[in-house]
């Protein structure tokens, strides 16, 4: 036992799967108390685990509805899994020992750059300070807009609760809502507001505690970082050609945009182009769009938020590494060039890595839900990408999940939280630099 959590604790990157396991188990067994059930009846232990899980991992899927299952304190149970979550219990914990003015020792700096995907320990710290600053105040903004708009439905006190939750829960791209069945924004379609809002609480989280930090000392700096450029150009180009391709897609489905008025349609457009980046968020009905609307939402999950944000995917910084290689590679250039830097070998390396290992991932959960579900590919593939990418939406599969199913999408859910890498790390030794380089071979390639 002693040796076990020896090797546990002997590195960050288990020390953050430890971590992570550990915040699911004690959420899965809050949930399971009586008193988190609108029922006052204990919640099914897998049912309990999926939604801690969901919730920690900041995804959103969810087997039971999360506004008419649970009572108000297993509500707020998840709404501390979904912080926690996507801030990072050593960001919270990190909190703590500031406010407690306990010394940050090294190795909490360095399990703090694992989490918080950094390349240096220097200053970690400060940037903690940072993440709570500007999570906290981004929240409460939406949680007062959200109040003000919902006040208009509900009695005053609902419509805050309302507020502090969505505003939570969509900063952190996790996806969760208390609407009742299964609604999430539908009812909300054409709401400008509400709409705004969502979005601007779901890509302040996902663009990236770091760009949040640059773009808030441009104004003493003049300068963004080469990682903040590459992030804010390639997040606006993804929110603009996703919003026209799924305009484009959908302008006539009778089922999704087709009652809606012109203005109504760009919102939801947009929307739906901003919520695959793993918020889950929807104002139309996933499974009434149009299967090319589908497929094109899987490849959106897929690469997912930017690095050290609250969501998941491959990251946006990997799928322009990505681009940048194929781009050098037309062009018969040697070196990936992003706004006149050089990519290291070793980052195009890692992209590369990253996606393959992901794509295998998220292939053969698919293949093993296949298995337990009798569903259409699409559908199933839908709902692997979904888990993986820690996104949350879904074309009506989570509800018809068998128990080994349920288990399936958790891990999937977990490693997409982790990152594959991170994962990779914890498994296996990481072995020191070679000493010595294999004599050069060639073969054909394409």
């Amino acid at each position: 036992m002693k040796a076990a959590f020896k090797w546990l604790t002997a590195s960050p990157p288990r020390l953050l799967v430890l971590g992570f396991a550990c915040i699911i188990f004690i959420g899965s067994q809050l949930l399971r108390l009586p008193a988190a059930s609108a029922t006052g009846e204990a919640t099914p232990w897998l049912d309990a685990l999926f939604t801690a899980t969901s919730a920690t991992c900041v995804t959103g899927l969810v087997v039971v509805d999360t506004g008419t299952h649970y009572s108000v304190f297993g509500q707020l149970v998840i709404l501390v899994l979904i912080q926690v979550g996507g801030l990072g219990f050593m960001t919270m914990a990190t909190l703590f020992a500031i406010f407690l003015k306990r010394r940050i020792s090294l190795k909490e700096r360095l399990i703090l750059q694992e989490a918080l995907n950094q390349t240096s320990i220097e200053g970690i710290v400060r940037l903690v300070r940072r993440v709570v600053v500007y999570a906290l105040s981004i929240e409460a903004a939406g949680a007062v807009l959200f109040t003000a708009r919902f006040m208009f439905d509900v009695s005053p006190g609902r419509a805050a609760y309302l507020g502090v939750f969505h505003a939570i829960s969509f900063f952190n791209n996790a996806g969760f809502d208390i609407m009742g069945d299964y609604r999430s924004l539908t009812m909300y379609a054409g709401d400008p507001l509400v709409n705004i809002v969502s979005m601007l609480l779901i890509v302040s989280g996902g663009l990236g505690f770091v760009v949040l930090s640059d773009l808030a000392d441009f104004k003493k700096t003049r300068r963004l970082t080469l990682h903040s450029k590459v992030v804010l150009s390639m997040s606006g180009f993804l929110i603009l050609f996703g919003a026209f391709v799924i305009f484009i897609f959908e302008y006539s489905n009778p089922d999704t945009m087709g009652p809606l008025t012109f203005g109504e349609k760009i919102l939801a457009a947009f929307l739906q182009s901003v919520s695959p980046r793993t918020a889950g968020v929807n104002s139309l009905d996933i499974a009434s769009l149009r299967q090319a609307t589908q497929f094109f939402i899987i490849l959106y999950m897929f690469i997912g938020a930017s690095p050290g944000s609250t969501g998941g995917g491959i990251k946006t910084t990997t799928f322009a590494a990505l681009l940048g290689a194929v781009w050098a590679m037309i062009r018969g250039k040697q070196d990936v060039a992003m706004f006149r830097y050089r990519l290291a070998q070793e980052r195009v390396y890692k992209a590369l890595t990253i996606t393959l290992i992901s794509l295998a991932i998220v292939l053969i959960g698919t293949m093993i839900l296949s298995t337990t579900q009798d569903r259409h590919f699409l559908m199933i593939l839908f709902e692997a990408t979904s888990a993986f990418g820690t996104v949350g939406l879904s074309m009506g599969l989570t509800l018809e999940l068998t128990d080994a199913g349920k288990i399936m999408i958790v891990l999937l859910m977990f490693i997409g939280r982790l990152g594959p890498l991170t994962m990779g790390y914890a498994l296996g030794p990481r072995k020191g630099r070679e000493l010595y380089r294999h004599a050069e071979g060639k073969i054909m390639i394409g």
